[in-house]
């Protein structure tokens, strides 16, 4: 190998877009108002837990950190994202390129150990009810929290510092519109066994970890409203996991239909960048919609939020 070829990488060419000149204009339009409405309805849900006392409990404490998590994960990509599409500079340095996918890892691996956190808060609501607030704690929901937080944070760390210490001299082109493990490593001229092992291993384990344990929760959950005798107590207490079930069920299936597709099935670089989207633009859109929709706690008090003169009026 040459001198040439071994010269140190300074920035990369996000490439993920650079196919779709002719609706690059469109696409912008369409993910600024989705990345708007992302940060209007997740700042919504934040300032109606945190204004209405009521609300103070442990199901909606967890609440306000998956909606912090919701504005900062897309926040980790959308903007430059934006940019490429705004003005072709598909650029950005080593170092930013190293900090977006730290975030990103980071706060996509804290949103997995959260909502396992949540199915958990679930599953002592419905099957300890009487000793819920003995379980659940503040102290103990602040400990479960900061876990997750920093499971979440020093878990990217070791992906982040394994994939950046690979040499880069085959090309600077990452192959998708923001910095992820998989496309960054493959531009790697040097061994990619350790940081593919670190990936397959421990984001193996404590991604499966969590999902067990957010299965395991919702079978004894399921199982106990089985045995409710009456339909108005069942439907009681399905609802009050209603919108984190269909929460989990949109984040692991749309993340399953992203990362787990057969390699010979039909399709182009440009879909499956664009389906990419979904998992880290569109979901976490959706997440404060169902919340409000599917939850009258918070519709309540996000109407005394947004109209608070005419909801203290009479009907």
């Amino acid at each position: 190998m040459d001198i040439y070829n071994l010269t140190t990488v300074t920035q990369f060419i996000l490439i993920g877009l650079s196919d779709l000149p002719e609706v690059r204009y469109p696409l912008f339009v369409v993910f600024a108002i989705i990345y708007q409405v992302t940060l209007v309805g997740n700042g919504a849900i934040v300032l109606a837990i945190g204004t209405e006392k009521k609300l103070h409990t442990p199901m909606y404490y967890f609440l306000v950190n998956l909606s912090l998590l919701d504005i900062f994960c897309p926040s980790a990509t959308v903007p430059k994202m934006l940019e490429n599409l705004l003005t072709k500079h598909h650029s950005i340095s080593f170092l930013g390129c190293a900090l977006q996918l730290y975030f990103l890892v980071a706060l996509a691996g804290t949103e997995v150990f959260l909502l396992a956190v949540m199915a958990y808060d679930r599953y002592v609501a419905i099957c300890f009810p009487l000793r819920y607030m003995l379980i659940m704690t503040k102290v103990r929901c602040v400990q479960l929290t900061a876990g997750t937080w920093a499971a979440g944070f020093l878990n990217s760390l070791l992906h982040t510092v394994s994939t950046f210490r690979l040499s880069f001299c085959k090309s600077n082109r990452v192959n998708q519109y923001y910095c992820d493990i998989p496309p960054v490593v493959a531009l790697s001229c040097s061994s990619t066994y350790v940081a593919e092992m670190l990936v397959l291993v421990v984001g193996g384990i404590l991604g499966i970890s969590a999902f067990l344990a957010t299965f395991i929760s919702y079978i004894y959950i399921i199982s106990t409203i089985l045995k409710i005798q009456s339909v108005e107590g069942k439907h009681k207490a399905f609802s009050t996991c209603a919108s984190h079930l269909l929460v989990v069920c949109l984040f692991y299936g749309t993340t399953i239909f992203t990362y787990i597709r057969p390699s010979s099935s039909p399709h182009s670089p440009a879909r499956d960048r664009l389906i990419s989207m979904v998992y880290g633009v569109i979901t976490p859109m959706l997440n404060p919609m169902i919340y409000s929709l599917k939850n009258m706690e918070v519709k309540e008090a996000l109407r005394k939020l947004l109209c608070p003169r005419a909801c203290l009026q009479p009907l």
